[in-house]
């Protein structure tokens, strides 16, 4: 059984604007060694990377498809163009007020894997809120939360993907 490490993207791998949506090329700007730590996790360890990221209102007026879409996309080849592969991409689009079972930190569009084939127990999220960290008390794995912006029981508090890196390899 494989662990896996549920990542979030914006605030996590990608930094997040003022507004808080990455919906514009030019907003995309990868946390700093993201793409280097991310790489070397990946070749270095066993885990499977699964992201998993709330878009409130993906498919609105406030946020349209077609400014998503073409985001998303870039941001995903150039994480391939280093190496860096999702094993699934999962995407809430609800806003905090639907209280939607499937948006963090609720489990639902992650059931599959709760069912006994991977290592849930040595897995761990990575987020950047404290939503990120609930997934993973709702998960019952491990917690690593990146920039804190409020104190967490995350297992590790870090500022960095060189300290990810390290918490996940030592």
């Amino acid at each position: 059984m494989r662990p896996i490490l549920f990542i979030d993207r914006d605030g996590t791998i990608v930094e997040e604007p003022e507004d808080e949506q990455v919906d514009k090329i030019e907003k995309v700007n990868f946390l700093p060694e993201a793409l280097y730590y991310m790489r070397r996790i990946r070749q270095e360890t066993n885990f499977l990377f699964v992201m998993v990221t709330n878009q409130d209102g993906l498919g609105t007026d406030s946020m349209p498809e077609e400014d998503f879409w073409p985001v998303h996309d870039l941001i995903m080849r150039v994480m391939e163009g280093e190496g860096i592969t999702f094993e699934a991409i999962h995407i809430d689009e609800h806003f905090p007020e639907d209280n939607h079972p499937n948006r963090k930190p609720g489990i639902g569009m992650l059931q599959d894997y709760l069912t006994g084939e991977y290592d849930i127990n040595g897995s761990y999220v990575i987020g950047d809120r404290i939503s990120d960290v609930d997934l993973a008390r709702n998960l019952e794995c491990g917690a690593i939360h990146i920039f804190p912006a409020a104190i967490s029981d995350a297992e590790a508090t870090v500022q960095s993907w060189k300290e990810i890196y390290k918490f996940l390899t030592s």
